[in-house]
């Protein structure tokens, strides 16, 4: 099947924690940031992108556990310039809060670790 085929219809069959997921970052409703869900990304679909950050989130169930097609996805990925963020499906139905700080820490540039230098004169 065709890859942008399969995402649309991968948007209408969502899991409990996807659906939780996309009603937080939808809309720029999470820190203004625009993401997209089901986008097809070289020869994967990710979950979920926010283009302009290049950030993808993945949400995982029990089947992922310990997965070396995870693994080798997140390394293309990246490869690619993407960050790339998994959650455990349990871990967004449980602590939703935590799971979107986590996000939003992924999406915010880093503060620079050196202050401004003051004149001397």
């Amino acid at each position: 099947m065709h890859l942008l085929k399969y995402a649309k219809q991968l948007r209408s069959y969502q899991t409990n924690a996807e659906q939780l997921v996309w009603r937080h970052i939808r809309a720029k409703r999470l820190g203004g940031y625009k993401f997209k869900r089901q986008v097809p990304i070289d020869r994967y679909i990710v979950d979920f992108v926010c283009l302009d950050q290049r950030l993808v989130i993945e949400l995982d169930g029990g089947q992922h556990c310990d997965s070396q097609a995870d693994k080798q996805r997140d390394a293309q990925l990246k490869q690619l310039g993407f960050i790339v963020l998994r959650f455990w499906n349990n871990d967004v139905l449980k602590n939703i809060e935590a799971v979107m700080e986590a996000i939003l820490a992924g999406l915010e540039p880093p503060l620079s670790n050196s202050l401004p230098q003051g004149r001397e004169d």
